[in-house]
């Protein structure tokens, strides 16, 4: 633990002209006599670390030295790519990898470019999960990450309709959607490839087995493909809508966009008010009448008739609410 310690302060300060005994302490998660003693002990191993005294003082490299131990390990180097999604890496377990790496590639860089890093983060941050959700972080993600890096078959249970199944599993690749954590997986001893949630799981227990992992897997192509016959398999109804210029533009961020665009694709041509009908798949009529008030007087529902209706309803209950104040 201490050698470990002793390497990443001798990178801090590679990566830095000088720093003081505070900010060591602060990223060593040690206290200042620590990391004095440390310093010392450097200092009596032959590297060259020396201590500014007095109040603006710290601690230095001198004679230009520079360690070769800026090798990443396996596990850094992994985490390295994950290094923009900071919330998914703390979910994964992977907090400590990065950072680890991060600190290793700026020691390895030249001082001109060495604060690359943190340019980076001032201009460009992913933050993952949807508005107005609080997202939660499965307690068992870290294992499932764990047997994803080390391509570990896992015996996983998990809730199915109102039981628990138990299966084992070949765990190919992770996703955070909109805030969800899914594990794309193959079942053992089976061809075909299934998606989990993880925060379904009630236990996960990774064996010694590894697999062997398919080469021609494409994580983000199977996704893509999963997520579009998910979302078509749920769009069981159709609701014909006559949409104006401002409900054609509005229409692929209220209902499903993929549906959106082959709706208003398959259109014909405007009507003399300007208007678009269009053939819109949907999930339930309840679901299109929540969507699609959203848009307004932008749209207009033709069919199936019982939607019409509830909309006109919608219609006669706000011209009631918003007609000419009269209380007293």
């Amino acid at each position: 633990m201490r050698a470990a310690r002793l390497i990443k302060m001798v990178l801090l300060l590679q990566s830095k002209p000088s720093m003081t005994a505070a900010e060591l302490a602060r990223e060593l998660e040690v206290s200042e006599r620590t990391v004095t003693r440390d310093a010392q002990a450097l200092s009596e191993a032959g590297v060259p670390v020396y201590a500014d005294r007095g109040r603006a003082g710290g601690y230095r490299l001198i004679g230009g030295y520079r360690t070769r131990l800026t090798g990443l390990a396996r596990g850094e180097a992994e985490a390295l790519f994950l290094s923009g999604v900071p919330g998914a890496l703390r979910d994964m377990g992977l907090e400590d990898a990065a950072s680890a790496a991060r600190l290793k590639v700026s020691a390895a860089l030249l001082p001109s470019v060495r604060d690359a890093s943190r340019t980076v983060a001032q201009r460009f941050h992913l933050d993952a999960p949807n508005w107005f959700k609080e997202p939660k972080t499965p307690e068992l993600l870290p294992a499932v990450a764990d047997a994803v890096w080390d391509d570990r078959r896992v015996v996983a249970r998990y809730w199915r309709g109102e039981g628990e199944v138990v299966r084992e599993l070949e765990p190919y690749g992770l996703v955070l959607k909109a805030g969800v954590w899914y594990l794309c997986a193959r079942v053992a001893g089976r061809g075909s490839y299934r998606v989990y949630r993880i925060d379904r799981f009630t236990a996960v227990e990774a064996g010694e087995e590894r697999f062997a992992r398919d080469e021609e897997f494409d994580l983000p192509a199977f996704w893509e493909e999963r997520a579009e016959q998910f979302a078509r398999s749920i769009l069981r109804a159709e609701v014909v809508v006559r949409l104006s210029a401002d409900g054609v533009t509005g229409l692929p961020y209220a209902v499903d966009p993929h549906s959106a665009r082959e709706a208003l694709a398959a259109a014909g041509a405007p009507d003399e008010d300007g208007r678009v009908t269009v053939t819109l798949p949907v999930e339930s009529e309840e679901v299109a009448h929540s969507q699609l008030a959203a848009l307004g007087p932008e749209a207009e529902v033709l069919a199936p008739a019982s939607l019409r209706a509830r909309f006109a309803s919608d219609a006669t209950r706000l011209a009631r609410l918003y007609g000419p104040l009269n209380r007293t």
